[in-house]
């Protein structure tokens, strides 16, 4: 059995393939995109959940200090602790480089 092809059709193959080949790609990059898209959304819902709950026992703990120790030593550290951490929080997330998700993910 002899298959006889000409030039023409080889090329059509090629060019099938060729288009197989680059739309299997492109799904796999949109699929990584999606990837991220979710990451990213987990990662502001989650932190919004620590931001919150942590903002809450501060607060409670403030509210007892000034209504349990109003102008003692207390009173000072537990109002000034909060404040010197949030300040390094936010210094530190401002000034640092987030690398991406994926490893190699440079920006």
């Amino acid at each position: 059995m002899t298959v006889d092809l000409s030039p023409t059709q080889v090329v059509a193959a090629l060019g099938v393939l060729l288009a197989l080949l680059m739309m299997w790609r492109a799904g796999g990059r949109r699929g990584r995109r999606a990837a991220q898209a979710g990451h990213a959304a987990s990662r502001v819902a989650s932190l919004a959940g620590h931001v919150l709950g942590t903002a809450g026992v501060i607060v409670g703990v403030q509210w007892v200090a000034i209504t349990y120790a109003p102008g003692s030593t207390l009173f000072w550290v537990v109002l000034g602790a909060p404040a010197l951490i949030t300040a390094h929080a936010l210094t530190r997330s401002v000034t640092s480089l987030d690398a991406g998700y994926w490893r190699g993910d440079r920006r």
